[in-house]
């Protein structure tokens, strides 16, 4: 997988109620998405466009030296926007690896980004994504945490089994917080978004069952650190103050 063949895209949208005009909020000087931009830019692990349907993050994409590129309004996900801006980017089909990095991760670091491409070695793994260890009980029960279940392949690996926000495994044992950064081989990506939502996903709303459920394959790399993701003024205001160390 040389650098020319992974393709890094940042989904965002002014969708969020909690946080209005939430990929735009200022944090030290820069806003929010742009501090996503400058990450992914920084692991340099492929070429980073930040992918839109708002008019005024692209211009403050563009502002600040990234790539911006213009989706319809209507996606249902993500997943779907990034495909729709693959195929402007690379109408010729030359990407190889499409990494999907929220917009929402401004203290995100560099070795997290680039711990997601290892997995995709095998070519066996349809898509690689991210987890770290639980260590605190309020993390552990809380819904909002995802936790990845899987099935240790040696080392910091893992093979995924399931996603849930319940408190899973049951037992003794580590559990594993998932963190949504995803790198797709580009036609797992084209199968992914074609499949209709799966059962599963509908119940636990969390959209990677969708792949699970069709018998793609997702590795996870256990990382030690999760990302703090910006979801309410609180979050904002520990990024920015985070932020304003660096």
């Amino acid at each position: 997988m040389t650098q020319d063949r992974t393709l890094v895209l940042i989904p965002a949208r002014m969708a969020s109620t909690r946080l209005p005009n939430k990929p735009l909020l200022d944090i030290a000087g820069l806003p929010m998405i742009v501090h996503v931009l400058r990450r992914a830019e920084e692991a340099a692990i492929g070429r980073v466009a930040v992918a839109t349907d708002t008019p005024e993050i692209a211009e403050a994409v563009r502002a600040h030296g990234g790539e911006a590129v213009m989706t319809r309004a209507d996606h249902p996900s993500g997943s779907d926007r990034i495909h729709e801006a693959m195929q402007a980017l690379d109408p010729a089909g030359k990407t190889e690896i499409v990494v999907n990095l929220q917009g929402d991760f401004p203290t995100i670091s560099i070795d997290n980004i680039r711990d997601v491409l290892p997995p995709l070695a095998d070519p066996a793994v349809d898509i690689a994504t991210l987890a770290s260890q639980i260590h605190s009980e309020e993390e552990d029960l809380a819904p909002s945490v995802v936790k990845a279940v899987g099935t240790s392949l040696g080392g910091r690996r893992m093979r995924a089994l399931y996603f849930t926000r319940a408190t899973a495994p049951h037992g003794e044992g580590p559990r594993y917080h998932h963190i949504g950064l995803y790198a797709y081989r580009r036609p797992a990506l084209e199968r992914f978004v074609k499949l209709p939502p799966s059962p599963l996903e509908l119940q636990e709303k969390l959209e990677q069952l969708r792949a699970l459920e069709a018998g793609m394959r997702i590795d996870i790399t256990i990382v030690d650190t999760v990302p703090r993701g910006v979801d309410t003024p609180a979050d904002l205001e520990t990024a920015r103050h985070i932020l304003a160390k660096t």
